[in-house]
Protein backbone atom coordinates (compact mmCIF):
# COMPACT_ATOMS: atom_id res chain seq x y z
CA UNK A 1 0.00 0.00 0.00
CA UNK A 2 1.41 3.12 -0.84
CA UNK A 3 2.25 5.85 1.72
CA UNK A 4 -0.41 9.03 1.94
CA UNK A 5 0.59 12.34 0.34
CA UNK A 6 2.30 14.43 2.44
CA UNK A 7 0.20 17.80 1.65
CA UNK A 8 2.30 21.67 0.81
CA UNK A 9 0.92 24.26 2.36
CA UNK A 10 -1.00 25.43 -0.71
CA UNK A 11 -2.26 22.18 -1.11
CA UNK A 12 -3.82 22.25 2.61
CA UNK A 13 -5.09 26.07 1.68
CA UNK A 14 -6.77 24.30 -1.11
CA UNK A 15 -8.43 21.95 0.70
CA UNK A 16 -9.71 24.00 3.55
CA UNK A 17 -10.83 26.10 0.81
CA UNK A 18 -13.03 23.02 -0.81
CA UNK A 19 -14.24 21.62 2.76
CA UNK A 20 -15.59 25.66 3.87
CA UNK A 21 -17.71 25.47 0.12
CA UNK A 22 -19.75 22.24 1.44
CA UNK A 23 -22.94 22.49 3.34
CA UNK A 24 -20.97 21.19 6.43
CA UNK A 25 -17.86 23.79 5.63
CA UNK A 26 -17.21 24.61 9.20
CA UNK A 27 -17.74 21.01 10.69
CA UNK A 28 -15.55 19.16 7.50
CA UNK A 29 -12.90 21.96 8.31
CA UNK A 30 -12.40 20.86 12.14
CA UNK A 31 -12.13 17.43 11.28
CA UNK A 32 -9.45 17.93 8.63
CA UNK A 33 -7.91 20.35 10.95
CA UNK A 34 -7.80 17.99 14.23
CA UNK A 35 -5.95 15.62 11.34
CA UNK A 36 -3.50 17.97 9.83
CA UNK A 37 -3.15 20.68 12.65
CA UNK A 38 -3.21 18.15 15.52
CA UNK A 39 -2.04 14.39 14.19
CA UNK A 40 -5.61 12.50 15.30
CA UNK A 41 -6.34 9.18 13.63
CA UNK A 42 -9.45 9.33 11.94
CA UNK A 43 -10.99 6.63 14.27
CA UNK A 44 -9.96 9.00 17.14
CA UNK A 45 -11.79 12.22 15.36
CA UNK A 46 -14.89 10.00 14.87
CA UNK A 47 -14.69 8.83 18.12
CA UNK A 48 -14.69 12.73 19.90
CA UNK A 49 -17.47 13.76 22.04
CA UNK A 50 -18.20 17.69 22.40
CA UNK A 51 -17.00 17.88 25.92
CA UNK A 52 -13.57 15.49 24.62
CA UNK A 53 -12.76 19.40 23.19
CA UNK A 54 -15.13 21.83 25.58
CA UNK A 55 -13.72 23.46 28.54
CA UNK A 56 -16.01 23.98 31.40
CA UNK A 57 -15.81 28.35 30.27
CA UNK A 58 -16.95 26.89 26.95
CA UNK A 59 -14.33 27.17 24.70
CA UNK A 60 -12.12 24.70 23.01
CA UNK A 61 -9.22 22.83 25.27
CA UNK A 62 -5.18 22.81 25.12
CA UNK A 63 -5.29 19.13 25.71
CA UNK A 64 -7.15 16.88 24.69
CA UNK A 65 -7.78 13.34 26.78
CA UNK A 66 -8.86 10.44 24.69
CA UNK A 67 -9.65 7.44 26.68
CA UNK A 68 -8.48 3.77 25.90
CA UNK A 69 -11.69 3.18 23.74
CA UNK A 70 -11.06 5.98 21.20
CA UNK A 71 -7.94 5.16 20.79
CA UNK A 72 -6.42 2.49 18.40
CA UNK A 73 -4.34 0.12 20.67
CA UNK A 74 -6.65 0.53 23.47
CA UNK A 75 -4.29 3.23 25.16
CA UNK A 76 -5.34 6.93 26.63
CA UNK A 77 -3.06 9.59 25.37
CA UNK A 78 -3.38 13.00 25.10
CA UNK A 79 -3.24 15.36 22.27
CA UNK A 80 -2.22 18.55 22.28
CA UNK A 81 -4.17 21.57 20.75
CA UNK A 82 -2.40 24.40 18.63
CA UNK A 83 -3.55 27.80 19.45
CA UNK A 84 -5.02 27.79 15.39
CA UNK A 85 -6.65 24.53 16.19
CA UNK A 86 -8.24 26.16 19.73
CA UNK A 87 -9.78 28.92 17.72
CA UNK A 88 -11.37 26.94 15.05
CA UNK A 89 -12.69 24.73 17.70
CA UNK A 90 -13.84 27.25 19.75
CA UNK A 91 -15.83 28.93 16.49
CA UNK A 92 -17.24 25.33 16.00
CA UNK A 93 -18.51 24.46 19.43
CA UNK A 94 -20.36 28.13 19.16
CA UNK A 95 -22.63 26.77 16.65
CA UNK A 96 -23.52 23.59 18.60
CA UNK A 97 -23.15 24.89 22.24
CA UNK A 98 -27.25 23.75 23.03
CA UNK A 99 -26.10 20.28 22.17
CA UNK A 100 -25.36 17.87 24.91
CA UNK A 101 -21.55 17.30 25.97
CA UNK A 102 -21.79 13.39 25.52
CA UNK A 103 -23.23 14.15 21.74
CA UNK A 104 -20.94 13.32 18.90
CA UNK A 105 -18.26 16.70 18.03
CA UNK A 106 -18.05 15.35 14.32
CA UNK A 107 -21.57 14.15 13.62
CA UNK A 108 -23.44 12.96 10.66
CA UNK A 109 -25.98 15.45 9.78
CA UNK A 110 -28.51 12.48 8.36
CA UNK A 111 -28.05 10.78 11.17
CA UNK A 112 -26.82 13.30 14.35
CA UNK A 113 -24.60 10.66 15.54
CA UNK A 114 -20.71 9.91 15.33
CA UNK A 115 -19.20 8.87 11.73
CA UNK A 116 -17.93 5.41 11.56
CA UNK A 117 -14.31 5.65 10.53
CA UNK A 118 -15.28 4.45 7.20
CA UNK A 119 -17.09 7.07 7.02
CA UNK A 120 -15.25 9.76 8.06
CA UNK A 121 -12.46 8.55 5.97
CA UNK A 122 -14.22 8.59 2.37
CA UNK A 123 -15.41 12.22 3.63
CA UNK A 124 -12.32 13.45 3.96
CA UNK A 125 -10.70 11.47 0.66
CA UNK A 126 -14.18 13.31 -1.29
CA UNK A 127 -12.46 16.83 -0.14
CA UNK A 128 -8.81 15.91 -1.23
CA UNK A 129 -10.20 14.82 -4.58
CA UNK A 130 -12.78 17.82 -5.02
CA UNK A 131 -9.37 19.69 -4.32
CA UNK A 132 -7.68 18.28 -7.28
CA UNK A 133 -5.23 15.88 -4.63
CA UNK A 134 -5.75 11.96 -4.87
CA UNK A 135 -4.47 10.21 -1.55
CA UNK A 136 -6.24 9.11 1.47
CA UNK A 137 -7.48 10.36 4.77
CA UNK A 138 -4.17 9.69 6.11
CA UNK A 139 -2.56 12.55 4.27
CA UNK A 140 -3.58 14.88 7.27
CA UNK A 141 -1.72 12.48 10.27
CA UNK A 142 1.11 12.24 7.76
CA UNK A 143 1.26 15.90 6.88
CA UNK A 144 1.62 17.05 10.03
CA UNK A 145 4.41 14.21 11.03
CA UNK A 146 7.09 15.54 8.23
CA UNK A 147 5.97 19.68 9.29
CA UNK A 148 7.16 18.81 13.02
CA UNK A 149 9.99 16.92 11.28
CA UNK A 150 10.92 19.60 8.94
CA UNK A 151 10.81 22.43 12.05
CA UNK A 152 13.79 20.42 13.95
CA UNK A 153 11.07 19.22 16.25
CA UNK A 154 13.15 15.57 17.48
CA UNK A 155 11.30 11.72 16.80
CA UNK A 156 11.00 11.09 20.25
CA UNK A 157 8.67 14.42 20.51
CA UNK A 158 6.85 13.32 17.68
CA UNK A 159 6.42 9.92 18.19
CA UNK A 160 4.34 11.27 21.54
CA UNK A 161 2.74 13.60 19.59
CA UNK A 162 0.98 10.86 17.27
CA UNK A 163 0.66 8.33 20.01
CA UNK A 164 2.58 5.90 18.26
CA UNK A 165 4.24 2.71 20.40
CA UNK A 166 6.95 2.47 18.37
CA UNK A 167 9.62 5.05 16.99
CA UNK A 168 10.28 3.15 14.05
CA UNK A 169 6.35 3.82 13.45
CA UNK A 170 7.44 7.49 13.45
CA UNK A 171 9.78 7.59 11.37
CA UNK A 172 8.24 5.76 8.36
CA UNK A 173 5.42 9.02 8.74
CA UNK A 174 8.35 11.92 8.34
CA UNK A 175 9.47 12.39 4.95
CA UNK A 176 12.60 14.46 3.99
CA UNK A 177 13.40 17.10 1.64
CA UNK A 178 15.99 17.51 -0.28
CA UNK A 179 16.32 21.12 1.49
CA UNK A 180 16.28 19.84 4.75
CA UNK A 181 19.15 17.55 4.06
CA UNK A 182 21.46 20.60 2.48
CA UNK A 183 20.51 22.27 5.51
CA UNK A 184 21.89 19.67 7.54
CA UNK A 185 25.18 19.34 6.33
CA UNK A 186 25.87 22.90 5.92
CA UNK A 187 25.39 23.40 9.40
CA UNK A 188 28.30 23.55 11.00
CA UNK A 189 29.75 22.14 14.45
CA UNK A 190 32.78 24.66 14.85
Amino acid sequence: MAKAKVLSKEEIKRVMRIADTGRNGLRDRVALSLSILAGMRIGEIAALKIDDVRGIDGNAVSVIHLAKHQTKGNRSRRVFVSDELRKLLTSYLATISGLDGSKALIRSTRTGVHFSNVSLSLRLKAIYLAAGISTSSHSGRRTFATQKNALGIGMRTIQHLLGHANIATTALYCDVSDEQMLNAVNMSNM
